[in-house]
């Protein structure tokens, strides 16, 4: 059960952070062969505060990990997790994908469309 509650609880942070990012969002289809993949770790505390945040993993596309990070930052507060997914401290470790374009537009990946099968 706490899986399923994790995932609802990415997509209430993936919808936040587009709603507070809109001229970042990828609109449509991530095309076939994405610019980059930033993954971030973070951390959020019970009020939905971000306690901290840091590329996972990348492509070493500084400027894609700068967008990423700074989209979360933007977004925070983030909604407050449920409590049963807290850790003995209060708070919740998690990751999410940033999809970019090659224009820098981004989606995430617990809400992205779905990538196109072909390049145009």
């Amino acid at each position: 059960m706490r899986s399923a509650n994790l995932d609802q609880y990415r997509i209430e942070v993936a919808r936040r952070v587009a709603e507070r990012n809109p001229s970042g969002l990828l609109r449509g289809t991530p095309q076939a062969m994405l610019r980059s993949l930033v993954v971030v770790a973070f951390t959020v505390d019970r009020g939905g505060r971000l306690v901290n945040a840091s590329v996972y993993r990348s492509n070493g596309d500084s400027e894609a990990e700068a967008l990423a990070l700074a989209s979360l930052r933007r977004s925070a507060p983030l909604p407050a997790p449920p409590s049963r997914l807290l850790d003995g401290n209060g708070q919740l470790e998690m990751m999410e994908g940033w999809l970019f374009n090659d224009d820098g537009h981004f989606q995430l990946q617990s809400t992205a469309s779905a990538q196109a099968q072909s390049i145009d």
